[in-house]
């Protein structure tokens, strides 16, 4: 009985090691951006001759990247709290009974993620210059709601998916309307989908760029645009700074979540 146990553990072993070389592998060219970041070289190279703090300072003191920066969290929060709610709401209703349509409602919600983003972003560019909105924030914050709506209305509908509706109508059979039902008992329930749902819209909001590349003018720039057309010229580890920003941002955001409700617990 006790022989089998050593292949056992060869075979953790090794699943360990081709899990951390994986792992190592994806995160490799985060973890040169990052080292990168810190070099006092005027042009990017790996290995930095030297390290230095020279280009977050360089960031922080650039005007155009600071605002950029600026735009994206607002355009990001603005965009996930209507897509929260949006999607949400159409969670429920595409959940809550079945009704003629139901399939096509859903097509349509979720239809911006089959939608190449260029094809997406010379239309919205065409729509938007027609109606008098291009280069505006009005037309970025649509843009984003629609490309971030459908990940809320799969992560919730998951959600409502698993949730008993039982309990939910108990709570109406004892005399809770509809609203008071929801807000007291089902929200609270689901509460773990919604706020990976939002999560998930905010990051995406955040970083995207193929779209904004599309709608974005002058005055309304946001951080990842203004990365890819300032890499267009220049070499320097400043692009690596922002970057590095970002990705502790991003990381900073998760762990706040996994802290908070734990991603365990979030379906």
């Amino acid at each position: 009985m006790a022989r089998p146990r050593r292949p056992l553990r060869i075979g953790r072993l090794a699943l360990w090691g081709v899990n951390a070389i994986v792992c190592l592998f994806l995160l490799a060219p985060i973890l040169v951006v990052i080292v990168a970041s810190f070099s006092r070289d005027a042009y990017l190279a790996f290995p930095p001759r030297g390290l230095s703090l020279r280009w977050y300072r360089e960031f922080l003191a650039s005007r155009d990247f600071v605002n950029s920066l600026l735009l994206s969290l607002r355009l990001g929060a603005a965009a996930t709290a209507i897509a929260t709610v949006v999607g949400l709401l159409a969670s429920l209703a595409l959940t809550a009974r079945r009704f003629r349509g139901a399939g096509t409602a859903r097509g349509l919600l979720t239809s911006p993620l089959t939608v190449p983003g260029i094809v997406a972003g010379i239309a919205m560019l065409i729509y938007y210059s027609r109606v008098g909105l291009g280069g505006s924030f009005v037309s970025l914050l649509a843009a984003h709601i629609v490309l971030v709506l459908p990940f809320v209305v799969l992560i919730v509908s998951s959600g409502l998916q698993a949730f008993d509706r039982s309990i939910e109508e108990a709570a109406r059979s004892l005399g809770a309307g509809r609203v008071t039902a929801f807000m007291t008992v089902t929200l609270p329930l689901i509460k773990g989908s919604v706020l990976a749902a939002a999560v998930f819209a905010f990051i995406t909001s955040f970083d995207e760029v193929v779209v904004t590349l599309f709608l974005a003018g002058p005055r309304m720039m946001t951080l990842p645009v203004r990365i890819f057309q300032y890499i267009e010229y220049n070499s320097d580890p400043l692009v690596a700074a922002v970057s590095t920003v970002l990705v502790v941002f991003t990381v900073a955001v998760v762990l706040v979540v996994d802290r908070v409700v734990g991603f365990s617990r979030l379906f």
